[in-house]
């Protein structure tokens, strides 16, 4: 989905990152929107590049987490102004995989993390889902 994304202003003027996901326009939200310093990312399935949704759980972790990162800087931020992540899992038993992945690409941040289980996601191929925050300038 990186390759797809690009920056758009809303309604309200502010800029949002647009990855071209089919649920975008359905369900009417963007990747992730920058407010002042702020820059809220929205739950991020691991999709690659084929809009496909890989069947490795720490590939989708890989994915979600290149998505999260590339629409942080598209607004202006940086990997280094991520302060907080969610990580949403469809088995708590993949939270040793999501969180080596997760520490790999930001532990020397330590953002402030949650894992929590859920049903299910929108996309039934998927595992896991990403959110993040990041303030920018800090």
């Amino acid at each position: 989905m990186l390759k797809n994304m690009k920056i758009e202003k809303n309604a309200a003027g502010r800029e949002v990152a647009i990855t071209g996901a089919p649920w975008e326009p359905v369900i009417g939200y963007s990747r992730a929107m920058r407010v002042g310093d702020r820059i809220e990312v929205t739950g991020t399935i691991g999709l690659d590049e084929n809009g496909a949704c890989p069947d490795d759980p720490a590939e989708q972790m890989r994915n979600s987490l290149a998505i999260v990162i590339r629409a942080i800087e598209m607004l202006g931020g940086r990997r280094e102004d991520i302060v907080r992540t969610r990580i949403y899992l469809t088995d708590i038993d993949l939270w040793e995989v999501a969180g080596r992945i997760h520490g790999e690409a930001l532990g020397d941040l330590l953002p402030a993390c949650t894992m929590v289980a859920v049903s299910r996601l929108v996309e039934p191929s998927a595992v896991l889902e990403v959110e993040a925050l990041a303030v920018v300038g800090r």
